[in-house]
């Protein structure tokens, strides 16, 4: 059988490390090639590192058929879990393939949804494969969750993979595959635009960790500031009061300054009084 290597698929997952290929490749020229490569077909679904190895040294493989495959998704879907069940992707990958997988799920309820209930006729040619039957129908992935389950993450990671895939600049995305940052860091300096994530990227871990803690730092002030406003307010309520009180007191005094005067002003007149009447009588007629 001639197999076929269709790049998509070949590309679905992300590639082996350098190191991770060496490793395999010494594995294999050392015990052979132990697991069986995948087929739809004759188009290669899994082991493509496999077959490359075995090709360039010139080893022998076996292949089997999973014929449950109906079409490309089901393939794709597969794939997905496969690789969700293995011990060596990273964090990132799981929430990525997780992700993924919500995507095709979601597509096909609502293309099965809006589509019309088909009239009984023969049935359709197979997919590549022979003796395919149908493929279970997967669990939808409709919570957050659902999806960190699936990905065996927390929940708060897979917002965060997701806020990444949709905002991060690739050298972000890069920076994170490799585990020069981290997805919490990544999250947030997703947050900027794109050009400082850029440079970010492109100066190395120490700046990421920099620009990370400047994003958390921003956010925190609006925070104390709303923290701080209750404070401020109960300060300048105590500060009205004091002014009252103080106003209050002032037109005491005023008033009784007032008063004051006006006794004085009454005793002056009455002496003035006193001393003219004092003086008319002294005066001779």
């Amino acid at each position: 059988m001639d197999i076929v290597v269709n790049e998509e698929l070949k590309a679905y997952i992300d590639p082996l490390t350098a190191e991770e290929y060496e490793a395999l490749e010494r594995s294999i020229l050392a015990e052979g090639c132990r697991d069986a490569l995948v087929l739809w077909g004759n188009v290669l679904v899994d082991g493509h590192n496999r077959y490359g190895i075995c090709r360039k040294h010139g080893l022998t493989f076996q292949t089997v058929q999973n014929t449950r495959f109906q079409s490309i998704e089901d393939v794709h879907l597969w794939m997905i879990d496969q690789h969700l069940g293995r011990r060596s992707i990273s964090d990132f990958q799981r929430g990525v393939l997780a992700l993924r997988k919500r995507e095709i799920l979601a597509e096909r309820r609502a293309r099965n949804a809006a589509a019309p209930s088909p009239a009984p006729e023969e049935p359709a040619a197979e997919a590549p494969g022979a003796n395919i039957a149908s493929a279970a129908t997967p669990e939808p992935l409709d919570t957050r969750e659902a999806l960190a389950k699936a990905a065996r993450l927390r929940s708060n990671q897979v917002v965060m993979i997701e806020k990444i895939q949709k905002q991060a600049a690739p050298e972000l995305v890069a920076a994170v595959k490799a585990g020069t940052i981290s997805i919490n860091a990544a999250a947030a300096v997703a947050s900027l635009p794109a050009e400082q994530q850029v440079a970010a990227a492109v100066a190395g871990k120490d700046e990421l960790k920099q620009a990370a803690k400047r994003v958390r730092e921003s956010r925190l002030k609006p925070r104390s500031d709303s923290a701080a406003a209750p404070q401020g307010a109960a300060e300048s309520e105590e500060t009205m009061q004091s002014l009252r009180h103080r106003v209050a007191s002032l037109t005491a005094e005023n008033a009784a300054l007032r008063q004051q005067v006006a006794g004085l002003q009454e005793q002056l007149l009455a002496r003035a009084g006193a001393a003219d009447l004092t003086a008319d009588l002294s005066t001779p007629f």
